[in-house]
């Protein structure tokens, strides 16, 4: 007799390709991991690499696997050694002397970080390079603005920067910018760093860095002094687009129209508003680039009785021969924060001194990732700060 065959239910594609079971914690580990964030640093350069390493270290991360490098035609490579699919990843991007390179790093690896499925591409930026072009000058261009346009159309999607040269270039961006103030690092300093800092006056050494000067005078309660005359050269002094274009020869003009005519400016002697006799002149400004306005005030302070002086700033850019001239000049002290790397200025001039500013920084990474508020990190700080 003949067996009977015993014919089993078809498989559903479903149950014949049905996931294994997972654990709860499993589970858990899997998404943290999905929705993890990753931290690299787009220098190719290992002196600018230390601000980055400062960060991770306060994360208790690591720092991510890529490569950064320069092809001997000059070309700018990047290369991601890791998955990013469907994290938040910072870029951490110090600029050093070489702005463009340090630019088209960035760009490349935000570039390079979209086409592999990050989910949000942040990009840390303590000092914005640009941002003194930030207005029309003459038949210029405000480069500013075409830079946030490169780095939106790269694939960044958020900011963090401190101390923009001007707040309106906020405005220049389609995505979020969180503007840091270094202001409370430098403030500490003065009140644990500088003796008998009582005794001292805060002093903008020109009209253009008063609000400054007197957002740290309120706040440690001291005397502010400003600095005004001919010896000094600001932005506002220079052509704008107003006088595009040129004047004609033999222009003809209706013969109805009268314009007033603008007089022409004309600065006083030097003078400094306030009294630094026998104190403590504390300059206070954004930038340091180039030194020669601040050894040019530090000559006047001098003149007029301060008995010590010292230059404080957020972005210590030191560019050409700024630490022999600081070395040489009546300045005691220049303190600025690690925006920028200035290593190499620092062994050149022992009169420079860094605060270092990765605390703020790395808490700013942590909120934005876990979506909580960033007001904490704006505590007292007002429009004019």
């Amino acid at each position: 007799m003949p067996k009977k065959l015993l014919l089993l239910p078809p498989l559903s594609v479903s149950s014949a390709f049905r996931a294994p079971r997972v654990s709860p914690a499993a589970r858990l580990a899997m998404n943290a991991a999905r929705t993890g964030y990753r931290v690299f640093s787009a220098n190719s350069t290992a002196a600018c690499t230390e601000l980055a390493k400062r960060i991770t270290e306060r994360l208790g991360a690591e720092l991510g696997k890529s490569v950064v490098y320069q092809e001997t035609n000059g070309e700018t490579r990047v290369e991601i050694k890791e998955s990013v699919r469907g994290q938040d990843v910072f870029i951490i991007q110090t600029i050093p002397r070489d702005v463009n390179t340090a630019v088209m790093e960035l760009l490349i690896m935000a570039y390079a970080l979209k086409t592999a499925c990050a989910r949000n591409i942040i990009g840390v930026i303590p000092y914005f390079p640009y941002s003194k072009q930030s207005k029309m000058r003459k038949r210029g261009s405000i480069v500013c603005k075409l830079l946030a346009s490169m780095l939106a159309k790269a694939g960044l999607t958020h900011i963090i920067t401190m101390d923009l040269h001007q707040k309106e270039i906020q405005g220049f961006f389609s995505f979020p910018v969180d503007n840091l103030r270094a202001s409370p690092f430098l403030l500490q300093y003065i009140q644990e760093e500088i003796p008998n800092y009582r005794n001292a006056v805060i002093v903008a050494k020109s009209p253009d860095a008063a609000k400054r000067a007197q957002s740290y005078a309120e706040r440690l309660r001291l005397g502010l002094a400003v600095i005004h005359g001919e010896a000094q050269c600001t932005e506002l002094d220079m052509d704008d687009g107003r006088h595009s274009p040129p004047m004609v020869k033999n222009a003809t003009v209706h013969p109805g129209l009268e314009l007033p005519l603008m007089m022409a400016k004309e600065k006083p002697p030097i003078t400094v508003v306030g009294d630094v006799g026998g104190r403590i002149a504390i300059i206070v400004d954004d930038i340091i680039d180039d030194v020669e306005s601040f050894v040019a005030a530090a000559e006047i302070l001098k003149e007029r009785g301060a008995y010590k002086i010292y230059v404080m700033a957020t972005h210590g850019i030191l560019s050409a021969e700024a630490p022999r001239l600081i070395e040489e000049s009546s300045i005691d002290e220049v303190v600025v924060t690690n925006t920028v790397p200035h290593e190499v200025q620092k062994l050149q001039c022992p009169k420079i001194k860094t605060v270092d500013i990765s605390l703020i920084l790395s808490e700013a990474i942590r909120r934005i990732h876990n979506g909580e508020s960033m007001a904490y990190l704006f505590r007292n700080i007002t429009v004019d700060d």
